[in-house]
């Protein structure tokens, strides 16, 4: 039917949120550690955000303190570098 909305992949979704989070962390002009509670804020969903977050962890893109402040790691950052 032409009037029905695709609907959109799950995997697509996450892999939107996890760049999302990783744009706000490669910023130049925002590059700085996040807290958690920040970026949760920034994203609005919070379940997508921490998911989004342990899976960027997960694949060595962002780095994550004890106290709950996360960073990019310095490949995804010369990777943004390179891609423009």
């Amino acid at each position: 039917m032409p009037d029905e909305q695709p609907t959109q992949d799950f995997h697509d979704g996450e892999a939107n949120a996890e760049w999302a989070v990783l744009n706000l962390l490669i910023d130049d002009e925002e590059q700085r550690p996040w807290s958690v509670e920040e970026i949760v804020r920034e994203r609005g969903d919070r379940l997508e955000a921490l998911d989004a977050i342990d899976r960027l962890q997960a694949t060595g893109l962002i780095h994550r303190t004890g106290d709950g402040f996360i960073f990019a790691t310095r490949p995804a950052i010369r990777f943004s570098q390179i891609a423009g």
